[in-house]
């Protein structure tokens, strides 16, 4: 088996950018301050819905604790034991958030449902002002994830859960808005569950994405059957078989083939070019190809698709 890697992985060239770290700890900190006064808010204005949101957040201050420490994971060397180092756990992280993000917004429709049953009177201007406040801090916490979001699923799931925050806290406040002069208390969990069912429609598709990677599934935006035409196409390739492609992180795609070449070895320069293809083609970074020469009556045991 020989590894015909184009260029390292992007961690290993680059690392996690000091402003994403920074970007994780800046969004915990700010985000576990404002759980804390809107809770405290929400008890002083008899507001069921901001102390809902400050759970809400509270989930947010555990999705990015996640996001930051398989950030940090990211960057750790390979070893004897983790051959790949711990790139795949941004893969778990990403995977986490939407899973916290779908049960916290379902638990938010379940109390939204309680109150329109039983509207709660609220003090308006208080829960305004509040929620007013969260717009900014999970705005300004979303834009921190904003660049760069397209190209790493974890950044992507950190920004999307701070973005339907955001969503969530602005439809708090248009409720408080309408309930301050109409008095129509079952505006708010009405508001409530129509933000959620937004939230969930969206997570849904980067709880799909991340499930996916995290069970080696190819990446989203590579199509298996171009790749395998590709290489089938490389001069001297008579055949392609156990052909796997998976995510090694959010950011890095890992892909192992056999390459049948009756006509010999191809050499090193070979393997670079196609290394490269692979690398310019379909994003493919770290690309392990084995050579056979079927010079023998025996077929390799991994020839039929199915084996693996």
């Amino acid at each position: 088996m020989e590894n015909a890697g184009f260029e390292k992985p992007l961690a290993a060239q680059k690392g996690e950018p000091l402003l994403y770290a920074r970007a994780y700890l800046i969004g915990i900190a700010f985000n576990l301050a404002f759980v804390v006064a809107e809770a405290g808010f929400g008890f002083l204005a008899g507001s069921l819905a901001l102390l809902a949101d400050a759970g809400h957040n509270l989930g947010d201050v555990l999705a990015l604790s996640l996001a930051w420490g398989a950030a940090v994971l990211a960057r750790r060397q390979p070893s004897g034991r983790f051959t790949y180092g711990l790139r795949s756990s941004t893969i778990l992280a990403a995977l986490a958030n939407a899973i916290i993000l779908l049960l916290v917004t379902g638990a938010l429709g379940w109390e939204a449902v309680t109150r329109l049953l039983h509207p709660v009177p609220v003090n308006s201007a208080l829960l305004i002002a509040t929620a007013a406040t969260g717009i900014l801090v999970n705005g300004a916490t979303a834009l921190l994830f904003a660049k760069g979001r397209s190209r790493d699923l974890n950044r992507k799931s950190a920004f999307f859960h701070m973005a339907a925050d955001t969503l969530v806290t602005f439809g708090v406040a248009l409720a408080g808005i309408a309930i301050r002069f109409s008095h129509w208390f079952w505006l708010d969990p009405a508001t409530s569950l129509v933000v959620s069912s937004v939230i969930v429609f969206g997570t849904w598709g980067l709880f799909k994405s991340a499930l996916g990677l995290a069970l080696a599934a190819v990446p989203e935006g590579v199509d298996a059957e171009v790749v395998r035409a590709a290489l089938a196409a490389l001069p001297g390739v008579a055949a392609v078989h156990d052909l796997h492609i998976w995510g090694m992180s959010t950011t890095e795609t890992a892909l192992t083939c056999h390459l049948v070449m009756p006509g010999g070895h191809p050499g090193d320069a070979f393997l670079g070019a196609a290394a490269k293809e692979l690398h310019e083609r379909f994003g493919i970074a770290h690309a392990t190809i084995q050579i056979e020469l079927a010079d023998t009556e025996e077929a390799c045991l991994f020839t039929p698709e199915h084996v693996v």
